[in-house]
């Protein structure tokens, strides 16, 4: 079950991948907010009219901002990085969002800190600006602070998404359409005011709307905020470094670009950095089997003495024990 999670949540970042490629190829240029925002509104009305869910009390302004955070701020942040930064410098940046988001844990979620989880963060850092960096590569303040920002916006964003946890009432497909509808929302504004009016689209243009809407947005974000609830936070979020190395291999395929030693070195070291990032650290385990064991020895010991031992949800409803 574990990998099958898994999997379904690296789908989200594999897709994310290909936005690169769909953005330069197929869709109007200098319009990346509009892509955005198709991405994200339509994807999430659509899901609003298939659940027919809204939220309830708390969840919605829980949902607002986990939507604002996971999209309506993460995407123009995202976009200001591409367009001041070099775009292996702007993945490079983005692929620190592991390594905030362990930080995250130990001050929201209360979760112990881990070297391990701090080591191999670095790994995949290095490694995807192995992948992605160039000679030529250029740090302007402005990009750099956008890139930083929009990575610490999604991260804390993945962790309240982690701490709040899902509502009884909402599925997965539910839980995501609040926040893409938020998110997008959001972005209403903000597109219009920094790029004016909507680009004139043609067919190839709506191709990659589609693409980004339905596979990058409704059933890549089902997926992303499924994997948040149901794996340990810093398993997905080391995931999201599948996203800059699709996006290399699809210059490959599509572009013709090519990878040598140096970037083979950077796949190499980020996919040891995924794999890690969905292990625990030595030890953990056996601890963990050691508490176990020491559980089982203690139930053990009080049945030995003729303790009678009340279910949880016999003592939940008050029930009298039945003493055997």
């Amino acid at each position: 079950m574990r990998l099958r999670d898994t999997a379904l949540a690296a789908f989200a970042p594999v897709v994310w991948g290909s936005t690169s490629v769909v953005t330069t190829e197929l869709l109007p240029p200098a319009h990346p907010l509009f892509a955005g925002l198709l991405r994200a509104l339509p994807a999430g009305l659509i899901a609003l009219a298939a659940t027919r869910t809204l939220p309830r009390g708390a969840w919605w302004w829980k949902a607002a901002v986990l939507g604002v955070l996971n999209i309506g701020l993460f995407f123009p942040l995202l976009f200001v990085a591409a367009e001041r930064l070099p775009g292996g410098v702007a993945a490079t940046l983005g692929a620190t969002q592991p390594l905030i988001v362990a930080v995250l844990a130990v001050a929201v979620l209360k979760e112990s800190p881990s070297a391990w989880r701090f080591a191999w963060g670095v790994t995949g850092v290095v490694g995807v600006g192995l992948v992605v960096l160039g000679p030529a590569a250029g740090f302007g303040v402005a990009g750099v602070l956008a890139g930083l920002g929009g990575a610490a916006t999604m991260a804390l964003g993945v962790t309240l998404t982690k701490k709040w946890g899902r509502p009884a009432e909402a599925g997965p497909t539910a839980f995501a359409a609040w926040q893409l509808t938020a998110g997008g929302l959001f972005l209403v504004p903000v597109t219009f005011l920094v790029e004016g009016a909507p680009p004139a689209v043609d067919v190839p243009a709506v191709l990659g709307y589609l693409w980004l809407g339905l596979a990058g947005g409704l059933l890549a974000y089902v997926l992303w905020f499924r994997g948040i609830t149901t794996l340990p936070v810093t398993s997905v979020a080391v995931l999201g470094l599948l996203s800059p190395m699709v996006a290399a291999l699809d210059g490959v395929v599509v572009l013709g670009q090519t990878l040598g030693p140096v970037q083979l070195t950077g796949f190499a070291l980020a996919l040891a950095a995924i794999v890690a990032g969905q292990r625990s650290r030595p030890g953990a385990q056996i601890r963990q089997h050691g508490r176990r064991r020491a559980a089982a020895g203690h139930q053990r010991a009080l049945d030995g003495a003729g303790v009678a031992v009340v279910p949880a949800h016999v003592a939940a409803r008050g029930e009298p024990d039945r003493l055997p």
